[in-house]
């Protein structure tokens, strides 16, 4: 049977695993098939950080300066040139040494004990973030990030796609290019796989992922290249009539879920069935024809629990394990107009029951001895907040979890908050969009806003950690409907720990893109813009675009100091709830650090003159 690589390519939290490979590796390991798991997300971090690829860096950086004082020499500079050659130069006389010393201890901080120290933690952040600053200089005019922020290659628009087929032979801004050749094809050098699958299930994710296609196709062109993953899934109709992407970015396609289909494709490659028989497959046949095979939905109850062998758990930014899992598969709820997550299955939801659950868990914390559990379902449903929790109790698992749940008038007696906390329920993470009750039916949430508040009064009675999500712009919202949900959120201050506001964004397969006339919206198509996800468009009524922006901005700007933290990532907030023994943390709090003293490296050696 033939050798299956998988890779996660980036950008995605390195905090923690992403349950694509895991899920994968599980089907094709249980079917005999070898398979070696490459989470290139967190391997590029962790390589950001290091001695080589720093100095590597300041090479490029010096390279590219040489070549525009030649360019200069020869026929003079444009305007844009000459501010990129003064920012070059100036970039080629920072302490690079002293950087490298403070990336190095902070990745320690941020895997070991001294994460727990707020001051340690939010130190080690910022210095990875003064090195990206460094790294997007050397990749001018792209901007590389360390999360929470999204890298953007800004001269490549992953929506075009002939931005996506030139991308990858961009030497000097696409960073994901010299990723590739540093991390993929060595590693492809050594593993010498036969299929090689790249899940691409973020947005963010499809640059990298179609620069790590192409460059491996290129490099080996006898090795098969699948992709797959959510936005995969999203852009299938349009992937399908672009012929030219098949035998030369990749030659596959796996659609919708993935485990029983990347077997079916491994079979057929070795010659155990027909290439047409491989549900959820498109391909080009050797004549130039495309198919677009039939679809199948996996039987969730019959999937094994994932398999983590090989992931590179020392290289996560976290002191300890974080183990994602999913009890559910498409969203219990499947009603919201604005979102277009049930994209990505065939049905919208089916879950697995939940004695079956809690084996899988008391399975994985044994096995990765690990006590910190992420559900990456879309939505936790009711009915298994209510069950699961005594099943994990008489379990005696011992772990802690969050997840993502909406606001439910099933979930108001104390009995079951004080179960949730007692099974190791420590943060929850709601989808509240609006508190204005024209706008919540409009959406179709059918949030009642006076069970919510019960919601967070019950979960900050037990201590779990709340956190609330909104936007606004939704169409035809008005200001005062919008000042409705800013006001729920100011007034319920002391019951929301954390919050997170957005504006409306118009998804290529949300409800509301398909009833624009219920909606009263015009959209704006661009051809060009042939793989866009999201839409300009122009409401009939209520707030514009630009004013549900400005709105947005304006919250960021004058409202959000009560709420804004020194660490971000939901993973890490529940390590310190974990660590702590309690969710009141007013020290993560940036109002609460004026009077700390910031952590700083040991001085230098009194004969170290840099």
């Amino acid at each position: 049977m033939k050798k299956v690589m998988l890779i996660f390519p980036p950008e995605w939290v390195p905090t923690a695993p992403y349950l694509a490979l895991p899920s994968l590796a599980a089907v094709l390991r249980q079917n005999g098939i070898e398979t070696i798991l490459k989470d290139i997300n967190v391997e590029m971090f962790d390589h950001f950080f290091t001695p080589g690829f720093l100095l590597f860096v300041k090479s490029k950086i010096e390279a590219r300066l040489k070549a525009l004082i030649q360019k200069e020499n020869e026929e003079g500079l444009s305007q844009e040139d000459t501010e990129l050659k003064i920012m070059l130069n100036d970039y080629q006389y920072i302490d690079l040494d002293h950087h490298i010393s403070k990336v190095g201890v902070a990745k320690k901080i941020m895997r070991g004990p001294e994460f727990y120290e707020i001051e340690k933690a939010e130190w080690a952040l910022n210095a990875f973030r003064e090195v990206m600053e460094y790294i997007s200089v050397c990749y001018y005019p792209a901007s590389i990030n360390f999360y929470p922020i999204e890298s953007n290659l800004n001269v490549y628009r992953p929506w075009v796609s002939e931005d996506l087929l030139k991308a990858p032979h961009d030497r000097n801004v696409n960073v994901y290019a010299d990723i590739c050749r540093q991390l993929v094809l060595r590693s492809i050098k050594k593993e010498e796989p036969d299929v090689v699958g790249i899940s691409i299930g973020t947005p963010v994710q499809l640059m990298a992922g179609i620069t790590f296609a192409t460059l491996i196709k290129a490099a080996y062109p006898n090795i098969h290249v699948t992709v797959g993953g959510n936005i995969i899934t999203r852009l299938k109709d349009e992937f399908a009539k672009k012929p030219h992407f098949f035998g030369k970015v990749f030659d596959s396609m796996i659609t919708y879920e993935g485990e029983h289909s990347l077997v079916w494709l491994v079979e057929a490659l070795s010659g155990k069935r027909k290439m047409s028989e491989v549900s959820n497959l498109i391909y080009k046949d050797e004549v130039g024809n495309m198919h677009v095979n039939d679809t199948y939905q996996e039987k969730v109850t019959e999937l094994p629990p994932p398999d983590f062998d090989g992931m590179p758990w020392e290289k996560y930014f976290s002191p300890e394990k974080l183990v994602p899992y999913l009890g559910t598969r498409g969203c219990y709820w499947g009603k919201c107009t604005f979102c277009d997550h049930g994209a990505g299955y065939i049905d919208q939801f089916r879950a697995k029951h939940a004695d079956q659950i809690v084996d899988e868990l008391e399975y994985l914390k044994n096995k990765l001895n690990a006590k910190h559990f992420l559900f990456t379902d879309e939505s936790f449903p009711p009915a298994l907040f209510i069950k699961l929790p005594p099943l994990m109790v008489e379990r005696g698992l011992d772990i802690y979890w969050t997840t993502l749940i909406r606001f439910e008038s099933q979930l108001l007696e104390p009995e079951m908050w004080d179960m949730a906390h007692k099974s190791g329920c420590r943060s929850l993470y709601y989808g509240l969009e609006s508190a204005n009750e024209r706008i919540i039916k409009l959406v179709k949430k059918d949030t009642d806003i006076e069970a919510a508040k019960i919601n967070l009064q019950q979960a900050k009675r037990v201590g779990i950690w709340s956190h609330v999500m909104c936007f606004y712009g939704f169409p035809s919202e008005t200001e005062a409907e919008a000042e409705d949900t800013r006001r729920f959120l100011l007034d319920n201050q002391d019951m929301i720990p954390s919050v997170e506001m957005y504006f409306f964004v118009l998804y290529k397969n949300a409800p509301v893109m398909f009833q624009k006339d219920e909606y009263k919206i015009q959209v704006k198509e661009i051809p060009e813009h042939d793989l866009a996800l999201d839409f300009y468009y122009t409401p009939e009524s209520g707030q514009t675009t630009e004013e549900a922006m400005t709105r947005y901005e304006n919250f960021y700007r004058d409202d959000f100091d009560p709420w804004a933290l020194r660490i971000n990532a939901r993973e890490h907030v529940l390590l310190y709830i974990t660590h702590f023994g309690t969710s009141d943390l007013p020290h993560l709090y940036v109002k609460n650090s004026s009077g700390s003293e910031e952590f700083q490296l040991p001085p230098k050696k009194c004969w170290d003159t840099r």
